[in-house]
């Protein structure tokens, strides 16, 4: 990887970390939020027979993560297109 400028390569990073974060506050949300904190309200909805919140806290926090994984990969591409430093 080899950018043009100091401050390209912070820019990069700055947005690589930017991203990171974001993903991972959405990631602990579902996976905090809805499996622990809110189970008792999401219990109350069923999806497919079980209480809504249990599928989050089985199912839905590791799809989530999954998806999250596939928008991080288009993400990083296209920031890496960005500053010129995508692979060949």
């Amino acid at each position: 990887m080899s950018f043009a400028s100091e401050d390209a390569a912070r820019a990069y990073w700055r947005a690589n970390i930017r991203w990171l974060l974001i993903l991972l506050s959405i990631w602990f949300v579902v996976s905090y939020g809805a499996g622990i904190l809110f189970v008792d309200q999401l219990n109350a909805i069923r999806l497919g027979g079980f209480k809504l919140g249990f599928w989050f806290a089985q199912q839905g926090s590791i799809y989530t993560f999954v998806i999250l994984i596939f928008i991080y990969v288009r993400v990083m591409n296209q920031l890496d297109r960005k500053f010129g430093v995508e692979e060949k």
